[in-house]
């Protein structure tokens, strides 16, 4: 028997859950280490109200936050800034351009 795995990428998430938000990642990252809010706010050193504001897509992290969120995560930065700036393109009705990450 063989078993390849599959490649679960930002196309299969959309598929699955929607448009990739940066609150969506940040939510997902924290609940799949099964992480309370308040001690994930801690280890990213804000406070757990900007915590539920990024995670509720009240707040978008600028491109430098973003960076700073993923090298705490040890995660992509490239993604984790893509994805803030794609939220801001569509706050702000830039709906006709889609960021990649290179």
């Amino acid at each position: 028997m063989t078993t390849k795995l599959k490649h679960y990428g930002t196309k299969e998430f959309e598929r699955d859950y929607g448009e990739l938000t940066f609150g969506k990642l940040l939510e997902s990252h924290r609940l799949s280490e099964e992480v309370s809010q308040k001690d994930f706010a801690k280890f990213l050193g804000i406070s757990a109200s900007s915590l539920c504001d990024l995670e509720k897509g009240r707040k978008i992290p600028s491109p430098r936050r973003a960076s700073l969120i993923a090298k705490k995560l040890k995660v992509s930065t490239k993604l984790w800034i893509k994805v803030a700036l794609q939220d801001y393109l569509s706050k702000e009705g830039i709906n006709n351009i889609k960021l990649t990450v290179a």
